[in-house]
């Protein structure tokens, strides 16, 4: 496919030299055939004399050779390098720009825009400059009223705390006052439909977010507030995961619902196809701990998408002057759902190697193109319900190729061609284009245009120097109590830790959003899950013939209030703990399963969420299973081992810990159920007598050593983590051997535990939780 991309190695130069005033035409002659000259030069090594910076350090991203970058580091995050960030190594062997004696390098404090641009109000104190932790308030004429943060902070980061204060007064103005960002200059006073407003940067500062802003019908004003930024500023951790979550998130709950959510229209449908493009700058500018970090990120961030139902196409990508593909969307697109992590450890697997120092940021952006163009070719007309997302990892610096925004406007213009047939503001639905800005010199003159831009939307992010942080924002970008839909979402646990060492009493919750704790008259508990707002799922033995429902009170935490009032509970009708005493089992737990029904429903938050529970259509989602779906297809992917490992809850103290196990199934169940005999209180011969078909077994030492269950653990759910998404498929029921200090919680080889198999319980399951009825919401049970 033929490429727009220029394959001149000296563009930068010419718009450097144009950009520099004062350079007559002999002097661009003079300047470009010097350069030329250099680069015939036999390559030489430069010197570290005269580096050193007082306060920190610096690193080399290609040692001493010819391109090379010395990028300088602070030690304390208060201060920045001053007067450079970095400096390039030439053929000549000289450093640009060269130190000077006169300005040596250093670590400088930072410093925050000047906050003295408020209009009608006094900033307190008065400051020529204002470095980071120096404080300021803000109080407002008479007749003016405060909006905003009346007290701020100058933060390591640049930035000012809070929000911009604003001193205004009541009008009749369609719009509010949109107020000036510290360091920046207004034009335009006027706050009615149509009025527009206008910002610029004072001295050394340059602007992010919306230069215009129109101030519309709604009372709203378009595009996102404005910011002025110092060459050190930079978006936390916090920021990132803020923005980036609220903006992609819109993208993912359009696409996983069909229905309208707070008042915004649904413009896909939950069958529509999201393509996610990452790309990765990995030239000599970026330095390699820095591409691990990013790498490690975009990881996490393809995990964390992948707790939604739908199921994006990922074409990932590293580039320098060449472009070193390591996903295909269409190999992605083709390959079968259990084979897709493995796609994706290619990612993890990728090395930099002996990289070109080249950049060539337009073949990034027309590999995209010429990937849209291919999908349409290969989709036809399915392609106009087509989402897609550039995600775009760079400094901005390139020296072949040309500027990438011509090939960025095409594909702009690919999106709006499709799309013809919708208004403007449905067509912004279908194309989202985020650049985070990396490394330690940052073009963002050449990479601000290259987003796209919505209205209270951040799509272009500058990252630290340090990118340690950037795995956790992602980690971070989906608000789960945002997101009111999805069962079994939860918090991310971190690869490579142990998720009880991650847990506290305050963040529990998080982790374990289901969990409920069931108290019962008479000192009796018990675990219980959370299957819908309305109900929870524990086991029948819980209850002793007599109990009342308010005799019966179920602990959740959904931040209004702890305990909640229980209306009802019903046993699973077969159930009967005497059933086969006269066959040697004085106590028999099959169909050991009953639902507790609320007074009032939880109220879904991060810390309060249903588990997902077989042969829903909520689980065919987090199965990612697309179409007509059946349980067998559930059954098939949560068992489709021999021995498959679950999950299971033990209280300990305040804390909650999760422990693994592994259920025994096919070829392996028999030897795992005969251990039943050794229980107390059965003289049966036929271990199949007391564990019926209805029961997972687990516990043993083979070829693993389970966790056991304890007593009072009885009632929770057993559950596996599918693509981050915990889905019940057993509850926890009977045991051979209960815990003691002696035997600990681990099982021993006679040791077995024995859990309600919820595929096998269905029919109970779905004559309450899916009946159509006024006083609770039912969820949709699959009709195969």
């Amino acid at each position: 496919m033929f490429s727009s991309c220029r394959a001149s190695s000296f563009s930068p130069l010419f718009h450097s030299l144009r950009l520099n005033m004062g350079f007559s035409g002999w002097r661009w002659f003079a300047a470009l055939f010097g350069l030329l000259c250099l680069a015939g030069r036999v390559q030489s090594d430069c010197t570290e004399d005269n580096m050193n910076m007082e306060g920190g350090s610096y690193t080399l991203t290609r040692q001493l050779t010819t391109g090379s970058m010395l990028v300088y580091r602070c030690d304390d995050q208060d201060y920045h390098p001053y007067p450079v960030l970095t400096r390039t190594c030439q053929p000549n062997n000289m450093w640009k720009p060269a130190p000077q004696k006169w300005r040596p390098q250093r670590c400088k404090l930072g410093e925050c825009p000047d906050p003295s641009v408020l209009d009608h109000g006094y900033v307190f104190p008065p400051q020529e400059r204002y470095y980071v932790h120096n404080v300021t308030t803000y109080e407002c004429y008479a007749g003016y009223r405060m909006k905003g943060s009346a007290r701020r902070v100058c933060l390591p980061n640049g930035k000012w705390s809070g929000k911009t204060p604003i001193c205004s007064r009541d009008t009749q103005s369609a719009c509010g006052d949109p107020g000036v960002p510290p360091g920046a200059s207004r034009t335009g006073n006027s706050f009615d439909v149509g009025n527009t407003v206008t910002y610029t940067c004072n001295g050394n500062l340059f602007l992010v977010g919306s230069k215009e802003r129109k101030c519309l019908e709604n009372g709203q004003w378009t595009g996102i507030e404005p910011a002025c930024y110092y060459r050190h500023t930079y978006d936390t951790s916090l920021e990132i995961s803020q923005a980036f979550g609220s903006s992609i998130m819109e993208t993912l709950t359009m696409l996983d619902t069909d229905q309208t959510q707070e008042g915004r229209k649904i413009k896909v449908s939950k069958d529509g196809i999201l393509n996610i493009y990452i790309a990765v700058d990995i030239s000599g500018s970026i330095e390699k701990n820095q591409f691990n970090d990013v790498k490690d990120a975009v990881v996490t961030l393809i995990r964390k998408l992948a707790s939604f139902s739908v199921s994006p196409n990922y074409e990932i990508f590293f580039f320098s002057s060449e472009i070193y593909e390591v996903v295909n969307i269409f190999e992605f697109m083709d390959k079968k759902q259990e084979e897709r992590q493995q796609i994706l450890q290619k990612v993890k697997d990728f090395t930099i190697g002996d990289r070109n120092t080249g950049t060539d940021l337009c073949q990034a952006y027309q590999t995209i193109n010429e990937r849209m163009a291919l999908m349409k070719e290969r989709v036809k007309e399915d392609f106009k319900e087509h989402r897609h997302v550039i995600i775009v990892f760079t400094d901005g610096a390139y020296n072949m190729g040309g500027s990438p925004l011509p090939t960025v406007k095409r594909i702009q213009d690919r999106i709006n061609l499709v799309q013809s047939g919708r208004d403007e503001a449905s067509k912004q639905d279908y194309l989202d284009m985020y650049i985070f800005a990396t490394g330690a010199e940052i073009d963002d003159d050449v990479l601000k245009p290259l987003i796209t831009t919505k209205n209270n939307e951040r799509h272009y992010f500058r990252l630290p120097s340090s990118f340690r942080e950037l795995q956790r924002s992602f980690d971070a970008i989906i608000d789960e109590s945002k997101v009111q839909g999805l069962c079994g979402l939860h918090s991310m646990r971190e690869e490579g830790k142990n998720i009880n060492e991650l847990i506290d009493a305050g963040n529990m919750r998080s982790y374990f959003p289901w969990y409920a704790y069931i108290i019962i008259k008479h000192g009796r508990n018990c675990f219980g899950s959370l299957v819908s707002p309305d109900f929870v799922l524990t086991a029948a033995h819980c209850f002793k013939f007599g109990d009342l429902p308010e005799d019966v009170k179920v602990v959740i935490d959904d931040g209004h209030g702890k305990e909640k009032k229980v209306k009802n509970f019903m046993l699973h009708p077969i159930y009967n703990v005497n059933a086969k005493v006269n066959e040697g089992v004085k106590d028999f737990y099959d169909y050991d399963v009953a639902l507790i029904q609320l007074e009032e429903p939880v109220v879904i938050s991060a810390n309060a969420r249903p588990i997902c529970i077989p042969c829903t259509q909520e689980t065919s989602d987090a199965l990612q299973l697309v179409g007509d779906t059946t349980c067998k297809q559930q059954e098939d992917i949560l068992f489709k081992t021999q021995m498959e490992q679950v999950s299971f809850l033990s209280k300990s103290g305040d804390k909650v810990k999760e422990k693994d196990a592994y259920v025994k199934l096919g070829d392996n169940r028999d030897e795992c159920i005969k251990h039943a005999l050794k229980a107390e209180g059965i003289t049966a011969t036929d271990p199949k007598i007391p564990v019926t078909d209805n029961f997972l077994c687990t516990g043993g030492v083979q070829p693993f050593v389970d966790d056991r269950a304890c007593k009072g653990d009885g009632g929770g759910s057993v559950y596996k983590i599918y693509e981050y998404r915990a889905v019940q498929v057993g509850l926890v029921s009977w045991g051979t051997l209960d815990c003691d200090p002696i035997r600990g919680q681990k099982s021993d080889k006679d040791a077995r535990d024995f859990h309600i198999n919820l595929f096998k319980v269905l029919p109970f399951l779905k004559s309450i939780l899916g009946v159509d009825t006024p006083d609770y919401t039912p969820l949709t049970f699959l009709e195969n």
